[in-house]
């Protein structure tokens, strides 16, 4: 082993697949590669770019007790990478087309980032690395 290896899929638990694959459908502009009841878990697959994978997950019969929360112990939030802030901005107009609410575009010395939440509360960003 030489470096550590890439991401090679990120999956969150959603409440509701009818609510949130036709969300994240229209987000990421593509149809899912997979669809499948696992049993315990349906869970539906978008490709992305770079061969990342994307799964969203539904328990059946699992009751939502808590909303989200990037304050408790585990995931605080997923970001897209973009190659430039002008490619961030591209972003912020799609989603300002397609109606999804989001913080606008942050500036830091570490980069830009774009906001923004799933159906669930589940927080989503684009990230710009720095402008030099």
């Amino acid at each position: 082993m030489t470096s550590f290896p890439a991401i090679a899929h990120v999956a969150v638990t959603v409440s509701d697949l009818e609510v949130s694959v036709p969300w994240y459908r229209q987000l990421f502009e593509a149809e899912p590669v997979l669809d499948e009841d696992t049993g315990p878990f349906r869970h539906v697959v978008f490709a992305l770019r770079g061969g990342m994978l994307f799964g969203l997950h539904e328990f059946s019969g699992a009751e939502v007790v808590e909303n989200f929360d990037p304050r408790r112990p585990g995931l605080d939030h997923v970001a897209f990478g973009c190659a430039d802030r002008v490619e961030l901005e591209q972003w912020q107009a799609r989603l300002d087309e397609l109606s999804i609410k989001h913080g606008g575009i942050v500036d830091a010395h570490y980069g830009s980032g774009l906001s923004l939440k799933d159906p669930d509360g589940v927080p989503l960003e684009f990230f710009a690395p720095p402008m030099h």
